[in-house]
C-alpha cells in the first residue's frame, strides 16, 4: 500500500516511527532552503518538512495546491509553542519528508477552496468543492446518519428491499420523468416518484416490515431544501401496526440517532409533541411550526409530530376533492360515515407528519387497506374510469387479504440539512443539481444523438429558435 497510515491517526506516540503517507497539498511555504508542505486527507491534514539536503528538493517547484503526493518520513512532535491545538493530535506533530513522489500534478485551481465563490462555479467543480472540510465533514455525516438507521432498522427485524427504477406513470403528485421503451414502441415507463405503490404490495406480500434508502424523482422546481428532480427518502412501510406504535418507534429512532451521532445538539423534546392540524393552524398559522426554544441556537432540535389531517383539501380540484397527502391515506374510523360528497370536507385521517425546526423532514400515513374504501376515495377526487385502470393492480391486490398496514417516508437530504444546520440541501448532496435543475459538472441534461432517438421512436417538435 502507498500508506501505512491516514493523517487522523498520526499523534506524539509514533514519534520517531517511519510512515508513508498520501494526500493533497493544502499549502506550501517556502522559508529558502526550508519548505513546509501542509499535507491533507479525507481524515485530516498535517505539517511536513523537507530540507534542501534532500535529493527530492528540486520536485518543489513542481508541486502546486491541490497536487496530490505520496511522501515517505518520520514522525517529529512539534516544537514546543508551534504546535496546531485546533488540529487535535495531529496538530502535535510534523514530519520530515525523507522520499517525495508526485502521484498528480494539479493545474491552477478555477477557485480558491477557502474563499466565497458562486454556487455555479462550485457545482461545475464539485470534485473540488467536495475536497474542503465542511463538505468531507458533511458527507461522513451522511454517511454515519444513514448507516444509524440501518442498523437501527435491521434489529428491529426490518428487510431492506429495493423496488423498480422504471415502473408506470401514474396520475398522482408531481410531474413524472417519463422513460421510452425501445421494445414496446409508444409506450412508456416512469421514473418513481417514491415506491408507495411497491410498498404497500410488499406488505400484501407479507414482507411485514420494510425500509430502503430509496431514490425518488420528480419534475420538480428547486427550493433551498428541495433538490429539484431526485432525492433521497427512508422509505418505510409495517403491517399490522397502529399509528401511534409507528410514531414511537421513529421517534425512539431519531433520538438515538441524535444523542448518537450529534451529541452537540440539544434535543427541545425528548417526547416529541403531537399536536393536531387544526391546532397548529390556529396558533402558529403554518403545519410545521418551528417550535424551538431559542431559534438563535443552532444547536438546539426540537421535533414535533403533526397528525389528525383532514382527508381532503379545503379548496376543490376542478371540482372534485383533492388528497391532503395522497389517495392511499386511511380514513379515521369514526368519519367513514362522512365518506360522500356532501360531506367528505368533514373526514380527518391518519396522515402524519414529522417536523423540525420549521421544516417538514418527513410524512406518511396509516394506508386504506379497504378496497372498497379505496375505490370510494378514487371516486370523491373524480378518477375516471381510465384513471382508475392505472391503480387496478392495486386494487385487485387488496382482494386477497391485504393487512392494515401503514408507513412514513422521512426525505434525507432535508433532514440532514436541518440536523447539520446548513443553508442548502445542496450542502449534503455529493453531486447535487443547481437552483436551475442543471448538473454543471456533466453539462446535463443534454441533447442526444438522432439515431438513439430513432431507437425508441421519438420525433421531437421544438419551437425554431429566433435567430
Amino acid at each position: 500500500m502507498l500508506r501505512t497510515h491516514n493523517i487522523g491517526e498520526l499523534n506524539k506516540k509514533l514519534a520517531g516511527n517511519k510512515v508513508s503517507l498520501v494526500g493533497w497539498v493544502d499549502t506550501i511555504r517556502e522559508h529558502g532552503k526550508v519548505v513546509f508542505i501542509d499535507l491533507r486527507d479525507r481524515w485530516g491534514k498535517v505539517q511536513t518538512v523537507i530540507t534542501a539536503k534532500n535529493s527530492d528538493f528540486d520536485k518543489i517547484k513542481d508541486i502546486s495546491r491541490e497536487a496530490c503526493i505520496h511522501i515517505d518520513g518520520e514522525v517529529k512532535e512539534r516544537p514546543k509553542g508551534s504546535e496546531n491545538n485546533e488540529a487535535g493530535e495531529v496538530g502535535k506533530v510534523e514530519i520530515g519528508i525523507a522520499k517525495l513522489e508526485i502521484l498528480s500534478p494539479s493545474m491552477a485551481l478555477p477557485f480558491e477552496p477557502e474563499k466565497e465563490v458562486s454556487e455555479d462555479i462550485r457545482m461545475k467543480y464539485r470534485y473540488l468543492d467536495l475536497r474542503r472540510p465542511q463538505m468531507v465533514s458533511n458527507m461522513t455525516l451522511r454517511h454515519k446518519i444513514i448507516k444509524f438507521i440501518r442498523d437501527y432498522l435491521d434489529k428491529e427485524d426490518f428487510l431492506e428491499i429495493q423496488t423498480p427504477i422504471l415502473t408506470k406513470s401514474s396520475p398522482e403528485g408531481a410531474r413524472d420523468f417519463i422513460v421510452p421503451s425501445r421494445i414496446h414502441p409508444g409506450k412508456f415507463y416512469a421514473l418513481p416518484q417514491s415506491p408507495q405503490q411497491y410498498k404497500q404490495l410488499l406488505m400484501v406480500g407479507g414482507i411485514d416490515k420494510y425500509f430502503q434508502i430509496a431514490p425518488c424523482m420528480r419534475d420538480e422546481d428547486a427550493r433551498a431544501d428541495r433538490s429539484p428532480g431526485e432525492f433521497f427518502q427512508l422509505d418505510l412501510e409495517m403491517s399490522f401496526v397502529s399509528q401511534d406504535e409507528l410514531l414511537d418507534m421513529m421517534e425512539d429512532m431519531f433520538v438515538k440517532l441524535v444523542k448518537t451521532i450529534l451529541p452537540d445538539k440539544r434535543l427541545t423534546f425528548d417526547k416529541f409533541p403531537r399536536l393536531s392540524y387544526d391546532e397548529v393552524i390556529k396558533k402558529y398559522g403554518t403545519d410545521k411550526p418551528d417550535l424551538r426554544k431559542n431559534k438563535e441556537d443552532p444547536n438546539e432540535l426540537a421535533f414535533a409530530w403533526i397528525v389528525d389531517f383532514p382527508l381532503f383539501e379545503e379548496e376543490k380540484s376542478n371540482g372534485h376533492y383533492a388528497p391532503m397527502h395522497h389517495m392511499f391515506t386511511r380514513p379515521k374510523d369514526e368519519d367513514l360515515k362522512y365518506l360522500n360528497e356532501k360531506d367528505a370536507h368533514k373526514v380527518k385521517s391518519y396522515q402524519h407528519d414529522l417536523v423540525l425546526n420549521g421544516f417538514e423532514v418527513g410524512g406518511g400515513s396509516i394506508r386504506i387497506h379497504d378496497h372498497l374504501v379505496q375505490d370510494k376515495v378514487f371516486d370523491l377526487i373524480g378518477f375516471s374510469k381510465k384513471q382508475k385502470a392505472y391503480f387496478e393492480h392495486m386494487l385487485i391486490a387488496f382482494k386477497y387479504g391485504v393487512p392494515p398496514h401503514g408507513g412514513i417516508a422521512p426525505g434525507i437530504d432535508r433532514l440532514i440539512m436541518v440536523l447539520l444546520g446548513q443553508p442548502s440541501i445542496r450542502e449534503v448532496i455529493a453531486f447535487p443539481k443547481n437552483k436551475e435543475a442543471r448538473d454543471l459538472l456533466m453539462d446535463a441534461p443534454s441533447e442526444i444523438d438522432e439515431s438513439q432517438l430513432k431507437d425508441v421512436h421519438i420525433k421531437l417538435d421544438l419551437k425554431k429558435k429566433k435567430k
